[in-house]
């Protein structure tokens, strides 16, 4: 935990758990009162959950309870506007899983454990299904499941007053590009768009959003034309006005894609490339002013902190770094 000066983009160390295992993917609840994280192992056949309380006066977690996550290596977890209840995806065991969260704030055991079946074209990374995230739509009718592994971004039906809250939506699922791996993906603040980063492929695919059935639009590589390399794309965020998209690529070129978006198509331009100075650039958020966009680098143990330019939507570095074994996953709530 630090303290983030949204004015200056300093940042200050506040507190750390004791321990944890492997814990990657984190979510706040909405209260601000709780964190859950996913520890992505595979112990004894299967990831955790882990539910935390969170002091606001003293900037603490404590922990709470764990759950099993169903399969092995959880990757991703989401939660409701309500904090009533989390959906996680683990990316070896093919699957997702509903948490019910109690009213104390511990999470309880999975409801449903849905089992993704199936491959794609590369025998090496698509060899089975790979769910790779849990992605509520704006109005939380949806849930949106991109899985690697098959090519697809399946889709289910959201309904939090039922015990199995997960049922397979009119549209079922999108198919994308063979060998694409999709793998992240947001939605424009005015709800009109989803935009899905491709890991494999190197791309975005960006669709016209209407209730549960996405139609596609545009597809744009996230790396330069005479790009030679392996992509490695990973994660996706437009800002908060609405203007810039932002993607974050791996493997050989460590940086982050900058794209405008186009008012009222939605569609994308490319309008430059920045440097994430550092390796595995898994995740990055905007800070919610937009004055600020933070990177962690996983295999350089970096968190870089960069300035936004609200106009261009280009990035300049600050002198703001910090150092810290092999952050995944970057998260604010506001003071």
């Amino acid at each position: 935990m630090y303290e983030f000066n949204s004015k200056n983009g300093e940042v200050k160390w506040v507190s750390n758990t004791d321990s944890a295992d492997n814990p990657s993917f984190l979510t706040i609840a909405p209260d601000g009162k709780h964190l859950y994280a996913v520890n992505e192992i595979d112990k004894d056949n299967a990831g955790r959950v882990s539910a935390y309380a969170f002091d606001a006066e003293t900037g603490n977690l404590s922990f709470i309870n764990q759950q099993s996550s169903g399969s092995e290596h959880p990757c991703h977890i989401s939660i409701t506007k309500n904090g009533k209840w989390l959906t996680v995806a683990n990316y070896t065991g093919g699957s997702l899983a509903a948490f019910p969260v109690n009213k104390d704030g511990s999470v309880g055991p999975f409801s449903q454990h849905i089992i993704h079946k199936g491959k794609s074209v590369n025998a090496d990374r698509q060899e089975k299904a790979h769910v790779h995230a849990t992605f509520f739509s704006p109005d939380e009718k949806f849930l949106f499941t991109p899985d690697l592994g098959t090519d697809k971004v399946n889709i289910y039906q959201f309904n939090g007053n039922a015990s199995k809250p997960l049922q397979p939506a009119a549209v079922p699922y999108l198919t994308v590009d063979p060998g694409a791996g999709p793998r992240h993906l947001d939605f424009s603040p005015n709800k009109k768009y989803l935009y899905l980063m491709e890991e494999m492929g190197g791309t975005v695919s960006v669709y016209a959003y209407n209730n549960g059935a996405p139609k596609r639009i545009q597809r744009i590589a996230t790396h330069p034309a005479d790009f030679k390399g392996q992509p490695g794309s990973a994660d996706i965020h437009v800002s908060p006005d609405g203007k810039f998209l932002y993607a974050s690529n791996r493997g050989d070129e460590n940086n982050l894609a900058i794209f405008s978006v186009d008012a009222v198509t939605g569609k994308l331009t490319n309008v430059g490339y920045q440097s994430t100075l550092g390796v595995q650039p898994r995740n990055f958020m905007i800070d919610p002013t937009g004055r600020f966009l933070l990177v962690a680098n996983q295999k350089t143990n970096n968190i870089v902190v960069f300035k936004r330019d609200a106009v261009t939507g280009l990035l300049q570095q600050t002198l703001q770094q910090i150092e810290i074994p092999s952050p995944v996953c970057l998260k604010m709530l506001a003071k």
